[in-house]
């Protein structure tokens, strides 16, 4: 695709149109380029969407059609078939290997990784304002995602040495987190609450709610030793 927001903008009216997608990842041009890098690939150095699909020759066809048609709306190009095993393996492999291809970007940096989820409807806007933050910071930077979900993970490649760049880090996982749950969103897709993202469950659900949590645990857990200090804290 030409433009970032023109990928997630055919994600959005692909499901939106009902057609039955097994799953659909996204990969910012950086991705991209890291992914060909480390993985020995030659894919289009552009934002690109993977698709996989489910079902008979002919249904697979239809909606295949369907989609192609969608992205060539958004300025998509260039859509190649994968249909041998070990080449469709290949390209998931790339994807998934994503975050240690990222790593080569900036030989030595520390990864801080983050993710949100959205509602698709917001999805574009979202990743949208994000990378627009994102381009004003001074290390690397990788955006891929489960965006059929509306979900999407930031790799920030920083130096493990620099205070300054660890603080602009977090601020993009800070205003990141809170435009997403200003978009009707949650503050991690998958990469789960644990410590890092507690302060952030009173914005999302509120005191009561979390009160309810806490109560639930000390009723289950009165001792305590169940990964304590995660999630909840004890007291409010």
């Amino acid at each position: 695709f030409p433009t970032l927001e023109s990928a997630v903008q055919s994600v959005i009216e692909i499901m939106q149109s009902g057609v039955a997608i097994a799953r659909v990842e996204f990969m910012d041009t950086r991705a991209v380029k890291a992914v060909n890098a480390y993985s020995k690939l030659t894919l289009k150095e552009t934002p690109l969407l993977l698709f996989e699909f489910h079902g008979s020759e002919t249904g697979v066809r239809e909606q295949a059609e369907i989609v192609q048609e969608i992205a060539k709306d958004n300025g998509g190009m260039d859509f190649e078939w994968a249909e041998k095993p070990e080449d469709r393996k290949r390209l998931w492999t790339a994807r998934h290997n994503s975050h240690y291809s990222g790593l080569q970007l900036r030989p030595g940096s520390r990864s801080v990784a983050t993710d949100v989820c959205v509602p698709i409807s917001r999805l574009a806007e979202c990743v949208s304002e994000t990378a627009q933050e994102l381009e004003d910071m001074p290390f690397p930077y990788t955006i891929v995602g489960h965006v059929g979900d509306g979900n999407f993970h930031v790799q920030m490649l920083i130096d493990p040495d620099s205070r300054e760049e660890w603080d602009m880090s977090e601020g993009i996982n800070r205003r990141l987190v809170s435009r997403a749950i200003r978009m009707d969103g949650t503050c991690s897709g998958e990469h789960g609450v644990g410590i890092h993202k507690m302060e952030f469950l009173k914005e999302e659900h509120g005191e009561d709610a979390l009160q309810l949590m806490r109560l639930i645990k000390h009723a289950y857990d009165p001792n305590n030793i169940f990964n304590p200090g995660k999630l909840v804290s004890w007291d409010a």
